[in-house]
């Protein structure tokens, strides 16, 4: 019988998971080198997680914030706009930066056909999309089309993101981080009766 699972090991694993990706990349992922780094063997790991893809979703989920509590409070505009620079400032800063560089491996993964990322990418990105949406359809005036505006946002900064952990170019991402969400939000067209 196999022995019952330990929580805080299996917590402290799935943080080490992250870490190692981070550094090191999912696309030539492999278990013993990441079972060495996380001082376990394979056969441990697939033992807490079951599979390597199991594994990595467990660990992407202790990333995730609770996105529809984050912009729940918001209100207007500005506020949605104050909203989306600090978590832009959040997702390439510390530990923060290390998950939105493994969520976007993982969204590159899920573009393969059937990847095995698929419905954890999928989830990811509509969470956002809704939870930015469902603001703008709560503004005065409302957003014409709220979830084409959250897209625009969600995709944009995304886009803007990437380009910044592979070019490391901090100023020039931050400032069209901030263009492209003070400009899709200013542009957004009211709702015509």
């Amino acid at each position: 019988m196999p022995p019952p699972l330990d929580r805080i090991k299996r917590a402290k694993l799935l943080s080490g998971v992250i870490d190692y990706i981070g550094e090191h990349g999912l696309s030539e992922l492999s278990l013993r080198p990441l079972a060495a780094s996380l001082e376990t063997s394979a056969r441990m790991l697939i033992h807490y997680f079951g599979s390597k893809e199991q594994m990595l979703i467990a660990a992407l989920e202790t990333q995730r914030p609770d996105i529809a509590a984050a912009f729940a409070d918001v209100a207007d505009a500005d506020a949605l706009r104050q909203r989306l620079h600090e978590g832009w400032t959040a997702n390439t800063s510390g530990d923060s930066a290390t998950s939105a560089s493994v969520v976007l491996q993982v969204l590159g993964d899920a573009c393969v056909q059937r990847g095995p990322f698929l419905d954890y990418a999928t989830s990811a990105v509509e969470l956002l999309v809704t939870a930015i949406a469902q603001v703008l359809g709560r503004l005065e005036p409302p957003v014409e089309d709220p979830t084409a505006t959250a897209t625009i946002l969600v995709s944009g900064l995304r886009g803007v993101l990437l380009d910044r952990l592979v070019t490391g170019d901090a100023a020039r991402t931050d400032r069209a981080a901030r263009q492209l969400i003070d400009q899709t939000l200013r542009a957004t067209p009211p709702t015509t009766s």
